[in-house]
């Protein structure tokens, strides 16, 4: 006689919550630092740049808001992810919830550099959005870190992909190179994460269609 085994109730909450906060957070962030930022930043060019902030203050601030919802939803997701990932090692899931719970508190204060850049003059705009991209930058270490972990949770989880876990390393190294290369190295150009994300998307993705279906 065989029986069955069925997902329990907190770890398909879990991965339903972490799909979830992934998919909005990625909709988001492109949206506000795409749509938004990149959109009205010329770097380089104060003047052009605050010209820009100042004929569309309204669209700037949204995307800074939609920033900080980004922030929180990061919260919701390390907390979703340390539930779901607890049975395969309670300590190194707790540790990867909090290395990603405290990027976000990096990531917010990042997003604090750009409150005042509407009412600043362009060289201080222009100086604020560069400190925001900076400390963003190297709070990405800690989330590199992050991801590294969750790869390592998946692989040795039993009921996560192997290959997703080995993707999750890989994504997390892509953010430490590009993190390192610019705290180290004058003038370099973060892209390796650009090559490497794959494994978040698919965690997501997987997440949602898989996650709330697995047996640990």
């Amino acid at each position: 006689m065989t029986t069955s085994r069925t997902t329990p109730h907190h770890i398909r909450t879990a991965a339903l919550v972490a799909g979830l906060s992934l998919l909005a957070l990625a909709v988001l962030a492109a949206l506000a630092n795409f749509g938004v930022l990149e959109r009205l930043v010329t770097p380089g060019d104060a003047a052009r740049t605050a010209a820009d902030i100042r004929a569309a203050e309204g669209l700037f601030r949204s995307g800074v808001a939609g920033l900080l919802l980004v922030a929180v939803l990061d919260v919701v997701a390390a907390w979703a992810l340390l539930a779901f990932f607890r049975p395969a090692h309670e300590g190194i899931a707790t540790l990867a919830a909090w290395l990603r719970a405290v990027y976000a508190g990096v990531f917010a204060v990042a997003i604090a550099q750009l409150a005042g850049v509407p009412g600043a003059d362009p060289a201080q705009a222009l100086a604020k959005i560069d400190a925001f991209h900076d400390i963003w930058q190297a709070g990405l270490l800690l989330f590199g870190v992050h991801l590294a972990l969750l790869g390592h949770l998946a692989y040795r989880s039993g009921y996560a992909p192997r290959l997703l876990g080995v993707l999750l390393v890989i994504a997390g190294l892509g953010y430490l190179a590009d993190s390192l290369g610019v705290i180290l190295v004058p003038g370099f150009a973060p892209t390796a994460s650009m090559f490497t994300f794959v494994g978040e998307a698919l965690l997501m993705l997987w997440l949602l269609i898989k996650g709330r279906n697995v047996t640990t």
